[in-house]
C-alpha cells in the first residue's frame, strides 16, 4: 500500500509514521507537511531514508492532487490544533482545518482513493465534572473554540463527501494524546521540560479540568485498526479510560521526576477552558477488537518523561520561544 500522511512531521503524525514503518514495513510512506511552528522535521530524522518527504501546504490544490493521485490511502492529520492560538488568531485554523480538508476531499473524490480523517473529541464540547456520561459517536457536536469548531466543520465535510459523492472515508475522534515528539507548548511536555530546566510547572486555575489521556502509540494502533477493519462512513472514538484532572497529572509528573508534589505555580485560567472530556470507546473495542497497550497512565507517563530526558536536543531549541510566548499572556 502507498500511504500519504498529511501533517506527518507533527506530533501524532510523526508517531504514526514510526509506528507504520515498524509494524507494516511493506507499505510506502509519503509525508506532506508545511513545517509550521508545531511541526518538526527532526521528528522524522531516524526514518528519513525510508520515506518520501514533501514540504507543502494541504491548501495547495495542484500539489495535493498530484500526491493523492499517486497514493492508495490518505491519513489526514494536518491541522492547526492549539486552542490558545485559535483564540488569538482564528484565520490559520479556517485555512488549514477547513480549506485544507476540502482540498484533500476533492482530490480523494477525483482519484477514487481512501481517506482516514483524524479529529478530536473537542468537537463535542465538554462535560460537567459530576456528569457520568462520556462522548460517543452519537453525541451532538458542540464546539467551544475556533479550533474545535473548525475541526467539527472538517468532520462534517468528510461525512458530506461520503454521503454525497460516495468516497471511502472513516473518521476517528480522540482526546488528549501524550508521548514522544509532542511540541513543548502542550501541557505534559511543557511541564516535563520545565522541570528538566529548573522551572516550576504552571497550572491553569485550580487544575480541576479533566482530560482523558491516551498514549500516542495506542492512538495510532487504533487508527490502523480502523483503516484495516472499519466501515466506510463510520466514526470511531478512540479512548483508553485515562481520565485525570490537570492537578493530578501535575502532581504525578512531579512525583515521577523526584520533586515535591506541590512544586508548581498557579496561573490565570485559559479563556473558555473546557471542564471535562471523556470518551466511550466501546464501538472501537467491540467492532474492531482494539485494546490499549498502556492501561496504566503512570507507566505511559514515565516512558514519556524518559523520552524527553533522553532527547534534549529535540526539544531544547523550541523551549525559550514557547516560554516567552506564555509569559506574555501571564501563563
Amino acid at each position: 500500500m502507498k500511504l500519504l500522511v498529511t501533517g506527518g512531521a507533527g506530533f501524532i503524525g510523526a508517531n504514526l509514521v514510526h509506528h507504520t514503518l515498524a509494524t507494516r514495513p511493506q507499505h510506502e510512506v509519503t509525508v506532506i507537511d508545511a513545517l509550521t511552528y508545531a511541526a518538526n522535521e527532526a521528528s522524522l530524522a531516524s526514518v528519513r531514508d525510508k520515506i518520501t518527504f514533501v514540504q507543502g501546504s494541504i491548501t495547495n490544490t495542484e500539489l495535493v492532487d498530484k500526491l493523492i493521485s499517486e497514493t492508495d490511502l490518505v491519513v489526514h492529520f494536518a491541522a492547526e490544533s492549539h486552542n490558545d492560538n485559535s483564540l488569538n488568531d482564528p484565520s490559520p485554523f479556517i485555512q488549514t482545518n477547513l480549506v485544507g480538508t476540502y482540498t484533500i476531499l476533492e482530490a480523494v473524490r477525483k482519484h477514487g482513493k481512501k481517506l482516514h480523517h483524524i479529529s478530536t473529541d473537542e468537537v463535542y464540547g465538554d462535560l460537567e465534572l459530576d456528569d457520568p456520561a462520556k462522548f460517543t459517536d452519537q453525541t451532538p457536536y458542540n464546539p467551544s473554540s475556533p479550533y474545535s469548531s473548525t475541526k467539527a466543520g472538517s468532520d462534517l465535510l468528510v461525512r458530506a463527501w461520503v454521503r454525497s459523492f460516495g468516497i471511502h472515508a472513516t473518521i476517528s475522534n480522540c482526546y488528549n494524546n501524550y508521548g514522544p515528539y509532542q511540541h513543548v507548548e502542550k501541557m505534559i511536555p511543557r511541564q516535563i521540560t520545565n522541570i528538566l530546566t529548573g522551572i516550576k510547572p504552571k497550572l491553569y486555575g485550580a487544575g480541576q479540568n479533566v482530560r482523558d489521556w491516551i498514549h500516542v502509540d495506542d492512538h495510532n494502533a487504533a487508527v490502523w485498526a480502523i483503516i484495516e477493519k472499519g466501515t466506510s462512513g463510520a466514526t470511531y472514538l478512540i479512548g483508553a479510560d485515562g481520565e485525570q484532572n490537570n492537578k493530578a497529572v501535575f502532581e504525578l509528573i512531579l512525583e515521577l521526576m523526584g520533586k515535591p508534589v506541590d512544586w508548581y505555580d498557579h496561573v490565570n485560567d485559559r479563556a473558555g477552558h473546557d471542564m471535562r472530556y471523556a470518551i466511550d470507546a466501546t464501538k472501537l473495542r467491540n467492532e474492531l477488537g482494539w485494546t490499549p497497550q498502556y492501561t496504566n497512565f503512570r507507566d505511559g507517563l514515565q516512558a514519556t518523561i524518559d523520552w524527553y530526558a533522553d532527547n534534549e536536543a529535540w526539544w531544547k531549541p523550541l523551549k525559550a520561544a514557547v516560554e516567552a510566548n506564555y509569559a506574555k499572556r501571564g501563563q
